[in-house]
């Protein structure tokens, strides 16, 4: 993805209304949260890929570290929500990182490798470049500990030497990775700065309308 793009991913509630606020500005995008991994059926409460697509929605978070933690969804399921996701037109955001005994653990290359191959490594070469990546790294999030800016591009360019791995360096250098470990005003410049961080998953910060402001400013 060549061309700068913000997107609000709110909850399911509010994503006509978020979608009808934008739908007049190039480039800026509602988003879901989260959809279901089965197509159709009786799943009582679940939203689909297709009643995203019915409303318009051209973004879909898959695999946050929060669904994966506390809802249980596997590499396995992540995989049914991205090729729903793809069949319905709308870009998925994909989630990946390690938490904190990962991190301790000195596997975190291996641990995040393993969430790319199971959950994207089946999609065409034409179908990958529609994803983009969101790095978590769980082990940052509220446990004290921060990341670096150089931690950061470490693993930015190890998840993009996986990608052109399966894919094909040109195919790797079009998937944009977003880097979400508390992206704030004070760090985003220098955070975008490095050659393999594309943009934020922004969470806490975009709560904040000036903040939030400085961090999109922070992409040019």
């Amino acid at each position: 993805m060549e061309e700068q793009v913000v997107i609000f991913a709110v909850p399911f509630s509010y994503l006509i209304m978020a979608r009808s606020e934008v739908a007049n500005d190039k480039n800026y995008y509602a988003a879901a949260q989260n959809c279901h991994n089965k197509k159709s059926g009786a799943y009582t409460g679940e939203v689909s890929a297709e009643m995203l697509h019915s409303v318009g929605i051209r973004y879909c978070i898959v695999g946050h570290s929060e669904r994966r933690e506390y809802f249980n969804e596997t590499n396995d399921i992540l995989a049914e929500k991205l090729n729903l996701c793809l069949e319905y037109f709308i870009n998925p955001i994909f989630c990946c990182g390690e938490p904190l005994s990962i991190r301790e653990a000195g596997t975190e290359n291996e641990f995040v490798e393993k969430q790319l191959r199971e959950s994207l490594f089946h999609l065409p070469e034409e179908k990958i470049i529609e994803v983009v990546i969101a790095y978590e790294p769980i082990w940052a999030i509220g446990t004290g500990k921060t990341a670096t800016t150089e931690q950061a591009q470490e693993m930015h360019a190890h998840l993009r030497s996986i990608l052109a791995g399966q894919f094909g360096k040109n195919t790797a250098d079009e998937i944009s990775i977003l880097y979400g470990g508390s992206v704030k005003a004070g760090n985003a410049k220098e955070l975008f700065s490095c050659p393999d961080v594309d943009g934020g998953l922004v969470g806490g910060a975009s709560l904040v309308a000036d903040d939030f402001i400085q961090i999109i400013r922070a992409l040019k």
